[in-house]
């Protein structure tokens, strides 16, 4: 009984986390005019090792930037999974990856552009997290449209390690939500 209620507790302190993060970060709008050389103006990224979200967000952020790096990363990418997935899941993208000759985490055999993490739902021990990933050079209004691909992703609340990963289909392409 002690041991539910303690899941509990940590879950509500989770998600109340969570929405004390995100809400702050969807109320700012990207910049109007990105420099031609790419550099953005500064932001401010928060984010702690503590709740089982923020390393869903740390994962795909630093997986991205190591696939981004066109094979630059490869290792990196390896140290990530083996640091944030569990074996189960690591074989299970393993045998995908062979099947599809793709990233299995991305889905892919590029990386894409922008990644996003929120909050989805818990219980039984797990966390749900939805991530959002963006495809395309349109950022801000410019260039090709964007495309968005989508996950659910389970993590398990005691070890906050990734368990599974399971693409969703979502509102059509250019529609982000």
């Amino acid at each position: 009984m002690a041991s539910i209620r303690r899941v509990r507790s940590i879950v509500v302190a989770a998600a109340l986390a969570v929405a004390a993060l995100t809400a702050p970060a969807a109320a700012q709008a990207p910049p109007p005019n990105p420099s031609p050389s790419g550099a953005q103006a500064p932001t401010v990224k928060k984010g702690t090792p503590v709740t089982t979200i923020d390393r869903v967000a740390d994962f795909y952020g630093a997986y991205i930037d190591a696939a981004y790096d066109e094979g630059r990363g490869r290792r990196l990418a390896g140290e990530l999974r083996d640091h944030y997935l569990t074996a189960g899941l690591q074989r299970s993208l393993w045998a995908w990856e062979r099947r599809n000759n793709a990233d299995g985490v991305l889905r892919s055999r590029k990386a894409p552009t922008a990644w996003a993490v929120k909050y989805d739902s818990s219980g039984s021990g797990h966390l749900w997290s939805l991530v959002r990933l963006t495809w395309g050079t349109g950022a801000w209004g410019a260039g090709a449209e964007r495309t968005y691909t989508y996950f659910r992703v389970q993590s398990d609340i005691h070890t906050r390690l990734i368990s599974d990963i399971y693409p969703i289909r979502r509102a059509a392409a250019g529609t982000a939500k």
